[in-house]
């Protein structure tokens, strides 16, 4: 857990601009403070070098607070998925995996991105609602194995008041589907406490049909492409 040693602090607030989500100020009495509600034990304040007296103290992290820095510290692997991250890598080794085939649309909903920060509870409302609507959750996403129940998609109660950078819900459907799922994220714009993006994954002979229904539902895409040069194979049953 980030601390300030008061005893080191000189109130030079040179840290507090190195905080991405506003956790450092200075107190009444002129010292650096961290507002561990706030905190998402990035460690970036630590990682800059920045204070003169060593005053930024690390301390160990117990569960569940310790979820905060694997969601937002710079590389932190997950010992579930052996992940650093968020999420997985989606799209990019698709020609390996085969995670997404013709018919089938993927999804990366990157929450709490940019610059807002989310709590966990806010993540539970979208997963759950998602849910209901039969989306498979991509097994070895992080957030995907702190559910209690992937059919309905609810997180662990432990986890729900921890607050993270952001999280990358992954999901995928049927090309049918599409629509609801549409649907429900504009629900859900207005229902969370925090932003989020979408991406929506597809191979190239769905991209026309999917860019017709994104445009019907008031999405706008950007097209990013991933160029594969025929070094990869398969998986088997893949």
């Amino acid at each position: 857990m980030v601390r300030i040693d008061l005893e080191k602090c000189v109130g030079c607030g040179q840290c507090i601009p190195f905080c991405p989500d506003s956790a450092i100020s200075l107190n009444v009495n002129g010292k650096a403070s961290v507002d561990e509600e706030v905190c998402v034990e990035c460690y970036a304040c630590i990682r800059a070098n920045i204070c003169p007296t060593n005053a930024i103290e690390k301390h160990p992290l117990e569960w569940p607070r310790i979820i905060r820095h694997l969601f937002s510290g710079v590389v932190s692997e997950h010992k579930d998925t052996r992940v650093p991250g968020r999420g997985t890598e989606e799209m990019k080794t698709n020609d390996v995996t085969g995670r997404f085939k013709p018919g089938e649309i993927g999804f990366s909903i990157d929450v709490g991105r940019p610059g807002i920060g989310t709590k966990l509870s806010e993540v539970n409302k979208l997963t759950m609602k998602l849910a209901k609507i039969n989306v498979e959750f991509e097994p070895m996403n992080p957030i995907t194995l702190l559910m209690i129940d992937k059919s309905s998609g609810k997180l662990r109660e432990d986890i729900l008041n921890e607050r993270v950078r952001s999280v990358v819900v992954e999901f995928k459907v049927k090309k049918e589907q599409l629509p609801h799922v549409l649907k429900v994220l504009r629900q859900l714009s207005s229902e969370v406490d925090t932003v989020f993006s979408v991406g929506c994954i597809t191979v190239f002979e769905d991209l026309k049909e999917v860019q017709e229904v994104l445009g019907k539902f008031g999405f706008e895409p950007r097209i990013n492409g991933k160029t594969n040069i025929g070094l990869g194979r398969p998986v088997m049953g893949g």
